[in-house]
């Protein structure tokens, strides 16, 4: 055995014992408990077999789901592009790459190529007006790009710089609104502090050349998923509960966002309940805050939020998917699914399982991230944990192929 591999075995044996102490001898507000690759090396999978998702992957009655894309390393946030192809944005590796769509009809990409490489953290991609936009940790950039060619022309430039970087939410979600505007999502530095810069915990808004930025709403801890309800207009956004706080509190968060609203991070927690840490001397920012429009598990960890506007699936048109990436400050594992969300008339909101299987009896095989639909009702599921696209289809009507 070589010394590599030495070091390797000690350091999971080591992971094992401090994760299962945290799990067992310490109270719970201090569990550990995330996938086991996620534990020992900080990264996930190889894709799962076609027999394995078969087995374990289940989406709702009358959908199907396959593989569309593997080997793309931390995919996370995509968007499809007037071509009908897929960007997937690549964090950890700095790229964004192009996933072509499926000519053939056989579920599949037709061909997985690097659209743009050597970026710092790209998270947060978006196309608007013939530009590719690109969020990295601290600047926001774009580049022409051609959908017809799949081909980006010219240099990347600059139009936002100086964005507070790192921290302990380094992503930066990026999407533009239907005022044309540039929306920027950036994250807290810490689980819960006090911040020095205010456009943490924050989203923010641009202009498509970068100018008149505003802190457009404050107080998200991690506001990673955003979208537009489409028969309203209303802006929704995901945001991710603080940890240390014990298996069940405090919830993940739904927010209906507007202009100037705060949502009581890091002074508050859920439905106005003050931080334990943050909160006292902080009574009139908890008062003033917005309460969540719901609230999902605690540590299920929501990030992407897509509204599904497609005329060919009517008894979803309307609903959000939310993807729960899934939790690991909790001595029992949830999240790891997708759900729906449903409104009733008189706006209250009912979650119901859509994809479920990622996570069966404490183990994971994925970790959702980003969800979009296409112009055909075809919807696509990104996965950081085992570098993949999931493709999501009904099994009968136009929509399938």
């Amino acid at each position: 055995m070589g010394r590599g591999w030495g070091t390797t075995v000690a350091v999971f044996f080591a992971v094992l014992l401090v994760g299962g102490a945290c799990r067992l001898l310490l109270p719970e507000r201090y569990a550990v408990n995330a996938p086991l690759g996620f534990l020992v090396f900080g990264q996930g999978r190889e894709t799962p077999e076609d027999r394995e998702i078969s087995e374990r992957i289940r989406p709702p009655d009358g959908f199907r789901l396959n593989v569309f894309a593997k080997g793309i390393p931390n995919a996370r946030i995509l968007r499809l592009t007037d071509a009908g192809d897929l960007l997937v944005s690549s964090p950890r590796s700095g790229r964004v790459y192009l996933l072509e769509r499926d000519d053939d009809a056989d579920g599949r990409s037709d061909g997985i190529r690097e659209l743009l490489t050597d970026l710092e953290l790209p998270h947060g991609i978006d196309l608007q007006q013939g530009w590719l936009y690109v969020a990295e940790t601290g600047a926001v950039r774009r580049i022409r790009f051609d959908a017809a060619r799949r081909q980006t022309q010219g240099d990347l430039e600059t139009v936002v710089d100086g964005i507070p970087a790192g921290g302990n939410h380094f992503t930066r979600t990026l999407r533009f609104g239907p005022d044309d505007a540039m929306y920027l999502s950036v994250g807290s530095s810490c689980n819960v502090c006090e911040e020095r810069d205010p456009r943490r915990a924050a989203i923010l808004r641009f202009g498509p050349d970068g100018s008149g930025e505003e802190i457009f709403a404050s107080g998200l801890r991690n506001a990673v998923g955003f979208d537009w309800k489409p028969d309203t207009g209303e802006l929704f956004a995901t945001d991710n509960g603080r940890d240390l706080l014990g298996d069940d509190f405090p919830p993940c968060e739904l927010n209906h966002v507007v202009s100037g609203g705060f949502y009581g991070w890091p002074y508050a927690n859920g439905r106005r309940v003050i931080d334990p840490d943050q909160g006292t001397g902080h009574e009139a920012e908890v008062a003033r805050s917005r309460v969540p429009s719901y609230a999902f598990g605690a540590h299920t960890a929501p990030l992407g939020i897509a509204f599904l506007r497609n005329a060919k699936l009517p008894a979803w048109r309307g609903a959000a998917l939310v993807a729960l990436h899934g939790s690991w400050n909790r001595t029992s594992k949830s999240g790891y699914k997708v759900v729906s969300l449903h409104w009733s008339p008189d706006g209250r909101i009912e979650e119901r399982d859509f994809i479920v299987g990622f996570e069966l009896d404490e183990d994971v095989i994925g970790r959702p991230v980003d969800v979009v639909e296409s112009a055909d009702g075809t919807i696509y599921i990104s996965d950081d944990y085992a570098s993949a696209v999931y493709r999501v289809v009904a099994k009968s009507g136009e929509n399938e192929r």
